[in-house]
């Protein structure tokens, strides 16, 4: 499971970086309109600041703190610094999950996160399929609005 895990992270955190690359106009990044209330600027962020708390603090003891707030306010970040940290949160992913085993899957996660205590197996599930929901925002924001250049 580790293994799949990492390759779905390290798959899904390669193609965020693919469609920030993929922006031909590097203020459409932050572009929002009508019904659209989140920047792909801003998904990026917030991408980068859940799994840092979630997997990097938590299981790979980064001291990352997170504020999830400036996630949803932050503006005009350069590409190339939200590439870079895109890059970062991929390392401290996998070195946090390079050092857990199958049996720490079955144990409870740390931190309350929902309604109800979890396992980390399904918190760690949980977060890719955040990623990919995100990951797929981020997308069509790029096909919609960065077409108007």
């Amino acid at each position: 499971m580790i293994e799949t895990l990492k390759k779905l992270f390290n798959r899904d955190l390669n193609m965020l970086k693919f469609e920030i690359e993929s922006y031909q106009n590097e203020t459409n990044l932050w572009k929002i309109e009508s019904n659209i209330s989140n920047s792909a600027g801003n998904l990026c962020l917030h991408l980068i600041g859940n799994l840092n708390t979630y997997i990097g603090a938590q299981f790979g003891k980064t001291g990352y703190i997170r504020n999830r707030a400036l996630e949803f306010s932050l503006k005009d970040i350069p590409k190339t610094e939200l590439l870079s940290k895109i890059e970062a949160t991929r390392i401290a992913v996998n070195n946090a999950l390079n050092g857990i085993s199958e049996e720490d899957l079955n144990t409870e996660y740390p931190l309350l996160v929902f309604e109800n205590k979890t396992s980390t197996e399904f918190m760690f599930i949980h977060l890719t399929t955040h990623l990919a929901y995100h990951l797929g925002q981020i997308n069509y924001h790029r096909r919609l609005l960065d077409t108007k250049i």
